[in-house]
């Protein structure tokens, strides 16, 4: 099963490497490229097996799966909890207030901070929670503007978006279909319509997303999202 996520994988990134984008976006990172050792690792040593619950975000943080290719990749977390660590190579044109520095990283991906710390503070060992969830990106690709700021896919024109949503939609739809998940949980609003868009199976429901942007994502997210999951029957309440 690890081998078929892998495969749907790297479709994926090889369908969005043909992609071009223009104006304001300046600047691509396929982190399944140049980081795809460490992101392979994360597949085949967590991606095993059926799971009960998909998390889903939308793309990676400039300093989180941009700098380490693991969702919502948080550097201390991916190495010291989920004990992956490898070399990151760069990618074709760097932009030079967006460095990637792999797991020499110093940044926080805050985001990644508190989803895996979530996680890691309820099951305790990755494996237990790898046992039954996964965590997966619906767009592997990090946008930049000239400036260096951040640009998420829903804000694309619409004749560069539509090709990207069709090769991720493509990869969401597979990967479900491999996992075969009881319960898919959006990371936010925009992972919540793909799932809506593409899952053919098993609930679906919404967590807030981490992002430090949201001033409610600052007020005692770890446990908004536990009662959103308590609420949903996904997770019983302690």
């Amino acid at each position: 099963m690890a081998d078929d996520l892998i495969r749907a994988t790297k479709k994926l990134s090889d369908s969005v490497n043909r992609l071009r984008f223009s104006a304001p976006t300046t600047h691509v990172y396929n982190p399944l490229a140049y980081a795809w050792e460490s992101h392979e690792i994360y597949l085949r040593r967590f991606g095993l097996g059926k799971k009960k619950t998909i998390f889903l975000g939308m793309n990676p943080g400039p300093w989180g799966m941009a700098q380490v290719g693991v969702p919502f990749g948080e550097v201390s977390l991916v190495r010291d909890w989920m004990k992956i660590e490898c070399s990151v190579k760069k990618p074709d044109k760097e932009h030079p207030k967006r460095p990637i520095e792999g797991f020499a990283c110093k940044r926080s991906e805050v985001s990644g901070r508190r989803l895996w710390g979530f996680f890691r503070d309820r099951f305790g060992a990755p494996e237990k929670f790898f046992a039954d969830h996964f965590v997966l990106n619906y767009c592997p690709l990090v946008f930049m503007e000239e400036s260096g700021r951040n640009r998420t896919p829903d804000k694309l024109p619409a004749e560069q978006r539509r090709p990207l949503e069709g090769a991720c939609d493509d990869f969401l739809k597979n990967a479900l279909e491999i996992l075969e998940p009881e319960h898919v949980v959006g990371v936010g609003g925009f992972a919540e319509q793909c799932l809506l868009r593409n899952s053919s199976g098993g609930t679906i429901s919404r967590i807030l997303h981490p992002s430090p942007a949201s001033p409610a994502a600052n007020r005692d997210w770890a446990g908004a999202a536990e009662r959103a999951l308590v609420r949903s029957g996904i997770w019983p309440k302690r």
